[in-house]
């Protein structure tokens, strides 16, 4: 069985070897080299070795004849892995878009929907709508560009090219873009605070981080807040874990505040990315709800 792959734009001046990781996912790294070794894996129709940079245009041919390790998946799909190959799913649909241009695409994310990982996710179906509407590659693959939690609702953004992946990739890096969230607190919160602590790690081998969040209420009643918060950094849960630590945990968060069947309330508002959108998305009808039960049927954003 022989696959030949051509590359495409976003594979140029990619090394070779990294470039088999992931157009051939079913490989490992280990295997791939082992290919190499054997002159089983030509670029051009000449044996390569896996440093080399591989040029837009270049034909690689692999040559899986003798590859035995692992056998068993590569029978199962006997072609290149392509972009958005997922099972069917029923619960959640394809979340609205908010913004799309400048290679890279925002989607309102529902509560629930998990970005990535096992079972039903955002990352499979931005997959399944990309395939057809973006340019081949061997070594891109769309993807989300920063984190949000399953019960959080909002903003994310993915990939649709390299460039737009490394642009939105330095700017967040420079902390140039503003993330602003609406989160529901216990405890009422009388003013305006800066948040700056270390978020603690529970892998021990990773350094603790500074957090930094600019914190107005926008109101308060009957034990609870609703805050507006402006994240300066990125760590993971950091919302979460900074609320709990100044005393105003999430509503309904279970890993940092109270037990609650509801859920934590937490919504990525809006998003500004310099000189090229502000990104909002309409918050859901949910939150609405919550906010109108805890502070009054006149209540609204």
């Amino acid at each position: 069985m022989i696959k030949t792959l051509i590359a495409m734009n976003d594979d140029e001046g990619r090394r070779l070897d990294r470039i088999l990781r992931k157009a051939l996912p079913d490989l490992a790294l280990s295997a791939i080299h082992r290919l190499m070794r054997k002159g089983l894996i030509k670029v051009n129709n000449k044996k390569a070795a896996p440093e080399l940079l591989i040029k837009k245009g270049d034909e690689i041919s692999v040559n899986l004849k003798e590859y035995s390790e692992g056998k068993s998946r590569l029978e199962a799909s006997d072609r290149l892995l392509t972009l958005g190959e997922t099972k069917e799913r029923a619960k959640f649909k394809l979340p609205d878009i908010l913004y799309d241009d400048r290679g890279i695409i925002a989607f309102n994310k529902p509560r629930g929907l998990i970005v990535h990982g096992k079972g039903e996710n955002l990352n499979d179906m931005v997959l399944t709508y990309l395939k057809d509407k973006i340019p081949p590659s061997l070594s891109f693959k769309p993807g989300p560009l920063h984190r949000l939690d399953k019960e959080s609702s909002g903003v994310i953004v993915f990939s649709k090219d390299l460039i737009g992946a490394q642009e939105f990739s330095r700017l967040l890096q420079e902390r140039k873009i503003k993330k602003n969230y609406l989160a529901i607190t216990e405890g009422e919160l009388k003013k305006s605070m800066l948040w700056e602590n270390e978020i603690i790690k529970v892998d021990k081998s990773e350094k603790n981080k500074t957090a930094i969040s600019r914190v107005k209420p926008l109101a308060t009643q009957n034990g609870h807040s609703l805050l507006y918060i402006e994240i300066e950094t990125g760590r993971t849960h950091q919302i979460r874990a900074q609320a709990a630590f100044y005393g105003y945990p999430l509503l309904g968060d279970k890993m940092y505040g109270r037990n609650n069947k509801d859920g934590f309330f937490l919504h990525a508002w809006k998003m500004e990315i310099p000189q090229v959108a502000i990104i909002e998305a309409p918050i859901p009808v949910l939150f609405k709800d919550k906010l109108k039960e805890l502070f009054g049927e006149q209540y609204d954003l």
